[in-house]
């Protein structure tokens, strides 16, 4: 079964089990593998969490894990650290490539990633790329808590089908105006709170987002010099702690410059 068939057969599993989008699926040409993959993130976004069939996760993990290697996993060994902390690195580009032990997602406080299919936000391409398992489990520790996400915790699940073996789910703070003291505090608590989940299932390597920025309008200077403080300050204080390598995502251009002049000057 090639890549067309293995998605075209995938959309038809999940549209078995959702059917109020046959419609719109029927206006797609089935013979487009772009516009079909399309409509399986689509799908994926849409899907209510709940258990899968067999059938369609031993499909959808086989698809998604050779999709993962098409698009070259990047091997966080390789990373280079800054010159003044050799534990301290910056990387650009998608973060579902990096095989860190840990990615972090910059979640919604319902924790169930986004439903907006194909939206370019960090929790829709790292949910979209671990397949539907990641928000049926989301869910299930969600009904176990009884409540959302407090702002600046932490929750960490299986990577299933990214290169990384955990995802962290943190909530950051959502600037309306003027960052204030207490939003400060609370994108810190998001990365302490990342870094002690990671230090108890004794990770050496975590990857950040930049958490709270984009969608969040946390102003992105400001977020990478608390990103980076609140950091240096916890392996000061956490001297044995296992982690070795903590990598900096971005993914513009302008971010790199600034977490470059943050580490680097």
């Amino acid at each position: 079964m090639n890549q067309l068939e293995q998605v075209k057969q995938l959309n038809r599993l999940l549209l078995a089990e959702m059917p109020e989008y046959r419609l719109q699926a029927n206006r797609i040409d089935t013979g487009d593998y772009k516009e079909q993959r399309m409509l399986l993130r689509s799908l994926m976004n849409l899907r209510n969490p709940m258990p899968a069939f067999p059938e369609f996760l031993d499909l959808q993990d086989a698809f998604l894990q050779e999709e993962a290697e098409e698009k070259g996993i990047v091997h966080t060994a390789d990373i280079a650290g800054s010159p003044l902390d050799e534990r301290l690195c910056i990387w650009q580009g998608d973060i579902t490539r990096l095989d860190a032990d840990a990615i972090v997602n910059a979640a919604n406080a319902a924790l169930l990633g986004c439903f907006i299919p194909c939206h370019k936000c960090i929790d829709n391409a790292i949910h979209s790329a671990a397949g539907v398992q990641l928000r049926d489990v989301c869910f299930q520790i969600m009904q176990k808590q009884g409540y959302q996400e407090p702002t600046g915790s932490a929750k960490i699940t299986k990577g299933y089908n990214l290169p990384a073996k955990y995802v962290i789910h943190t909530v950051g703070p959502v600037v309306y105006d003027e960052v204030s003291a207490e939003e400060k505090l609370m994108l810190a608590s998001c990365y302490v709170s990342c870094l002690q989940v990671a230090a108890e299932k004794n990770l050496e390597s975590i990857a950040f987002c930049c958490i709270s920025t984009g969608e969040f309008h946390f102003p992105n200077d400001l977020a990478a010099e608390i990103a980076v403080d609140t950091v240096r300050t916890y392996l000061k204080q956490n001297p044995d702690t296992s982690l070795k390598k903590i990598i900096f995502n971005v993914f513009k251009d302008s971010d790199r410059e600034i977490y470059e002049e943050i580490l680097e000057g």
